[in-house]
């Protein structure tokens, strides 16, 4: 059975994950964006032997302490897709820009693809490649728990923005109608910032990728 914490890091109160394996009780960060003292701390509570690291996209708030903690305890790095190399290039100008601890680039042991893999214990998730908050972003899914980290891909109410420099809206709205709501309305999501939800709640409320929203209601 699939476990998980929630850990918000950084100024941005981004939502980084412990998703583990409760049978191995082997255990991935996602999205280690900083303050790896509280997120290791939190693996340590449940008992989270760590195995590797997971990536949905390059921002600074998702992946600026990826390199500390892949140096920390040796673990691999999966993700993001190859299309946010340009993100993780930039990681240590756009650390020195919002004032966060010096940042490292890194090159994932793995860059991921749609329809990949990625395994966590006995646990096996599904790799979507959802363009458009970055070219690079992906979303983590667990199917047998109805369980995705998406990242910043969709929020509670609200989606993620795509005015940043290679961002690109209509793929944005195609990768959440196309790609996340289609898994199922039960699946509830682990978003990269504020509560979490399902995809049927967004579906039928959210004022950007609802039915409604996008004439098909």
């Amino acid at each position: 059975m699939l476990k998980a914490v929630i850990v918000p890091v950084t100024p941005f109160a981004q939502n980084c994950s412990v998703l583990w394996c409760e049978e191995t009780m082997k255990g991935a960060v996602v999205d280690p964006g900083g303050d790896l003292d509280r997120v290791l701390a939190a693996a340590d509570t449940h008992g989270v032997a760590l195995e590797k690291i997971l990536v949905t996209h390059g921002h600074l708030d998702h992946a600026g302490a990826v390199a500390d903690l892949r140096d920390r305890l040796k673990l691999p790095v999966e993700g993001p897709h190859e299309a946010d190399r340009y993100w993780i290039e930039k990681l240590p100008a756009h650390g020195l820009q919002f004032g966060f601890p010096p940042l490292r680039e890194f090159t994932p042991d793995r860059w991921l693809a749609h329809g990949d893999t990625a395994t966590v214990g006995k646990l096996v998730f599904e790799v979507l490649h959802c363009p458009g908050h970055t070219p690079g972003h992906v979303v983590f899914f667990h199917r047998p728990s109805k369980l995705a980290a998406v990242g910043d891909v969709l929020f509670k109410g609200s989606i993620g923005r795509s005015d940043f420099p290679r961002g690109d809206h209509e793929a944005l709205i195609a990768s959440i109608r196309e790609r996340l709501f289609p898994l199922g309305d039960d699946v509830r999501f682990i978003p990269g910032h504020g509560p979490m939800s399902n995809f049927g709640w967004e579906r039928k409320t959210n004022p950007y990728v609802s039915d409604i929203a996008v004439g098909v209601a």
